[in-house]
Parts: structure tokens; sequence; C-alpha cells
């Protein structure tokens, strides 16, 4: 049995774990607040509904009477129809709100149709007298913040707040009839208030900080498309400084060979050669310029990932120089750190970094640390496989994975020389 009792244990934690890698780890940072603002509307419906609701009305307000029994099992009923209704709907009027999709004409129908019902019971229990005045009161209260929740997110605030006021006058003068006692009355236009209050501000705002989350991450990823942009502009306005004056001259030059040749005069040897020779000077720059393009400098490597992790509220700290390094060690390394740095960003949830750079015995050892540990099939991606086939060429080691705990560390190993490897 206890071997049983472990086996499924462990089977409930691994679907635990396989919820929270689907459902969790996988969302960026902006989804993972979605979603926990929408379970949190969710476990609000039913929180109210069994506080305001359930408890008053099984704990003893409710009079034992055959009818008013059957009157406040449905209310019950209703209540789990209205917490349930708004449920299916929250995530559509979430989309309706963050402009990703239009709510289909009468989606909220069924939700006013259970509110009528769920004020109307309350109604028939006082006319009966089959229940308290307090349960009755709360019973108005859990009836409104279900279908204000939908509400208060497809319709104008000021609109909300009008008809909310109607509503709580109607509201006012139907139970004024039926319990005529002017405390009482100014309880249900209260709890009415209060009711549109918590659905507007606990929907209103839960959403309007996730729209303001949205854009921000929007803007994020057209900075990022931006700076790509301008990097493949400066590549090209590169290119075109080499290409441009050496194509236009050999241009001219063979122009010239032509009609040297037609002319039989020997200069047009002279001239091919000579554009045989701005050729090959145009074929070496062309190479250095994408020698520089593809090559990466640690230092600045270090320093923008600092910026870049700092910026997305990662705290960051570097440590060691990377002066003086090899240039072949420094592109390695800061492909290393570049790499490092996008699975912090991309696979991980971490709240600190740490990049250190060592020489210890010849060789040169550059430590990234966070303690947001990736989903373990990131650590295999062909991100890391990569830069395993780049230290190679150069006699360096990459090792990577999980140290303890939440902690990822990368760790490359590059020799302080690489000339005697490469030759």
């Amino acid at each position: 049995m206890g071997a049983e009792a472990l086996r499924g244990g462990g089977a409930v934690f691994g679907l635990i774990r396989g919820w929270q890698r689907r459902h969790w780890r996988e969302r960026s940072k902006a989804e993972r607040v979605e979603l926990q603002t929408v379970v949190t509307w969710y476990v609000t419906t039913w929180f109210f509904s069994l506080v305001w609701l359930a408890l008053p009305l099984v704990g003893g307000g409710l009079d034992r009477r055959p009818a008013p029994v059957v009157v406040g099992g449905l209310l019950l009923l209703v209540g789990a129809l209205q917490c349930a209704e708004a449920n299916r709907h929250t995530r559509s009027v979430l989309d309706h709100y963050l402009g990703r999709a239009e709510l289909p004409p009468g989606a909220l129908r069924p939700a006013a149709v259970l509110l009528a019902l769920a004020l109307a019971l309350p109604l028939a229990l006082a006319v009966l007298g089959g229940a308290d005045a307090i349960t009755i009161r709360f019973a108005i209260g859990a009836a409104l913040l279900p279908f204000g929740l939908l509400y208060g997110l497809v319709t104008p605030v000021q609109v909300f707040l009008r008809r909310s006021a109607v509503l709580a006058v109607v509201l006012m003068a139907a139970f004024g009839w039926a319990q005529p006692d002017p405390a009482g009355i100014l309880m249900v236009g209260t709890l009415t208030t209060f009711g549109t209050l918590v659905s507007l501000l606990a929907g209103r705002c839960g959403a309007w900080t996730l729209s303001v989350l949205w854009e921000a991450e929007r803007a994020r990823e057209t900075e990022a498309r931006l700076a790509v942009a301008e990097e493949r502009l400066r590549f090209g306005r590169d290119l075109h400084d080499v290409m441009g004056r050496n194509l236009a001259v050999i241009a001219l030059k063979s122009e010239l060979a032509v009609q040297l040749a037609r002319r039989g005069r020997p200069e047009a040897v002279e001239q091919m050669i000579e554009v045989q020779r701005i050729a090959q000077e145009s074929q070496r720059e062309v190479r250095e310029v994408v020698r520089g393009y593809r090559e990466a400098d640690l230092g600045v490597e270090l320093a923008g990932a600092q910026g870049v992790l700092s910026a997305a509220g990662i705290d960051c700290e570097v440590s060691g120089e990377a002066d003086g390094l090899a240039p072949e060690v420094q592109s390695v390394l800061g492909w290393v750190v570049r790499e490092a740095t996008t699975n912090v960003l991309r696979h991980g949830d971490a709240g600190r970094c740490g990049v250190v750079l060592t020489v210890d015995e010849g060789r040169v050892v550059l430590t990234v640390e966070n303690d947001g540990a990736p989903d373990p099939v990131s650590v295999g991606g062909s991100g890391l496989a990569g830069l395993r086939e780049r230290l190679s060429v150069v006699g360096g080691t990459l090792e990577a994975g999980p140290v303890g705990g939440d902690v990822f560390r990368v760790v490359a190993e590059v020799p302080l020389s690489v000339s005697e490897v490469t030759a």
C-alpha cells in the first residue's frame, strides 16, 4: 500500500509539473499576468456567491417552511448558474475589451436573465417573510457581482454607473414595497452600490492593467524589430561604401579596356590587370565587413546583456574585464553571452542573473547563472548546440544545466590563446 501511495503521489506531482510546463512556464510574463487575472475573476465570483449567498441561506438565515426552502434552493441554483455563465464568458469579454475579438450580439443575454431571476427570488423571500433581512440583502449583493464583472467590460463606465443607479432605485422601491423599513431600504441601496463598485473595480481595473501591459509588450517587440532593421541598414551602408566605389572603378576600367582592345592597343591588358586587382581588393574588403558583422565583441555583449536584463526587471551583475583577450576569444564568448541572455529572457522567470568572466591557468572561463531555471526542453535546443560547435572550433567547452533548485548555470571555457588550436 505504501509503494502504491508513493507511486500515486508521484503521478499527481507529475501531472502538476506537466500542467505547469504547458500552462505556465511556456507563457510569456504578460500571458502569465493575464492568466492570473482571469483565474482571480473566476474565483471571485464563486467566493462571493459562497460567502454572501450560500452561507447565510444554509447557516440559519432561511425559514424552514416549505415555500421559503424551495425559493432558497432555487436561489442557490441560480447563483451557481450565474457563476458558471460568468466564467464561461470571462475570456470572450476580456478579448472584446482588449480589442482582440468582437463579442457576439446577445452573448450576455443569458447572464442578464439569470441576474433578473437572482434579484426576483430574494424579493419573493421578502414577500413571504421566509428569510431574515441580512440574508436577503446579501443575496442581492451576491447576484450583482457575476453579471457586473462581465457587463463592466463591454459598457462605457458612465453608462454602467448610470444604469446601476437606475437599478439601485428600482431595487430600493421593490424591496421597500415588500418590507417598508427605511433602514432596510437604505441597506438595499448601499449593497447595490457596493456590488456595482466592486464589480467595476475588479473587472475594469484588472482589464485596464492588462491592456497597458500588452501595449508595453507590443512596444518592446516593435523596438526589437526596429533594432534589427537598423542593424540591417548599417550593414547595407557599410557594404555599399565598400563596394560602390570599387564597382564604379571596375566598370570604368573595363569599358576603357574594351575600347583599347578594339583598337589593338596593348594597354588593354594593363587595364584588365588593374580590374583584377580591384576585384580582389573588393573581395578582401567584403570579407572584412562580413567578419566584423558576424564577430561579437565581448565587452559590448556584456554591457548589452546587463542593459537588456535590467530593462526586463532582472537584477544583473557583471564582473570581469574583456580587455586584453584575443579577438577570437572575445568573439566566441560574446556569442555565449548573447545566447545565454536570450535564454534567460525567453525560457526562464529569473529575478537575478550573474555574469562572471575569469582567467585561470591559461583558460578563459565565462559563467552565466540565473535563478529562473528554463524548461528542460530548451536546455538541449539548437542555440546551445550551436554554441558548442563554435566553442569546439577553438578548443573550448560548454556546460549548461540546473545546479540545484531553480538555479540554471552556463559555463564556457576557452583557451587563452587559440592560435595553436586553429592553426
